[in-house]
């Protein structure tokens, strides 16, 4: 039973982060700003990225019936965040664009991604799902800080603009 809810959950998780590499994919092929484009684009390697490593984690699993020990992630979020945050990109997407309805969206994709990997996390009983399944939930979480970071900035320049502030 455990080994078949093992599997599942990783059925889930590869289709999981397939969907967001294909949504991130085209909303960079669709976005007319750069600096959107360098976001998402960032985004689906760092989803292609996740998918390779649940791919190999699937094939062990069927192989040998066990998980490997996750190798540590060499991407770093503030890396990340740092170079795709940036004063142009705010400039170049409106609060109420289409770049900013994917923001959004893709706000979503992350927080399911992070509840199905911390969830799984909790349940799980063999040691290295239970690290991997971790250490997924984390960068995940990366992401959405990022995510919600430039929502965050461009939510307070559209108030700026707009003059929404009190004072």
């Amino acid at each position: 039973m455990e080994s078949t809810k093992a599997l599942e959950i990783l059925k889930t998780a590869i289709l999981l982060e397939k969907r967001g590499k294909a949504f991130y994919e085209k909303m960079a092929e669709q976005t007319q700003s750069p600096e959107a484009r360098k976001i998402f684009t960032t985004m689906a390697e760092e989803e292609k990225a996740h998918v390779e490593f649940l791919s190999v984690q699937f094939a062990h699993f069927v192989k040998e019936g066990k998980f490997t020990k996750p190798e540590q992630h060499n991407g770093d979020t503030e890396d990340i965040s740092h170079e795709i945050l940036s004063p142009q990109l705010v400039k170049e997407i409106s609060a109420a664009s289409f770049e900013a309805a994917a923001i959004s969206a893709a706000m979503d994709f992350e927080t399911r991604a992070v509840e199905l990997y911390s969830k799984r996390a909790a349940e799980a009983e063999d040691p290295n799902e239970k690290e991997m399944y971790r250490w997924l939930a984390d960068w995940e979480s990366g992401h959405h800080k990022i995510l919600y970071d430039l929502n965050e900035a461009l939510k307070e320049t559209i108030w700026y603009d707009n003059q929404f502030w009190p004072f």
